[in-house]
């Protein structure tokens, strides 16, 4: 039994194939980054962790249409989760609400 591969496709969680112990690392740490995101009118979602632990994360608000949200979300928000929670390998953004 492995403790924190993602798996369990019908847990009914908005995150559905994150293993929950996982989930919540993630989560916590995102939580430390969001008050800076939010005070430039932004933040962000957790949306998927693949096999490989990549995290996949929404950029909303203002993240998903700043022209530096490359950099935060490399320099900011992928090393702080890096630092959090060590299985992380990358961090991409999949923005559903892209600008047509």
């Amino acid at each position: 039994m492995s403790d924190d591969v993602p798996s369990s496709p019908d847990s009914g969680d908005e995150t559905p194939h994150i293993d929950p112990e996982l989930r919540d690392n993630i989560e916590e740490a995102l939580d430390t980054i969001r008050p800076y995101l939010m005070a430039d009118g932004g933040s962000v979602r957790l949306l998927n962790v693949t096999s490989d632990y990549v995290v996949e994360l929404e950029l909303l608000g203002a993240c998903g249409s700043c022209p530096m949200s490359t950099m935060t979300l490399r320099a900011g928000i992928e090393q702080a989760l890096k630092r959090s929670v060590p299985k992380v390998k990358r961090v991409e953004a999949v923005n559903a609400t892209t600008a047509a």
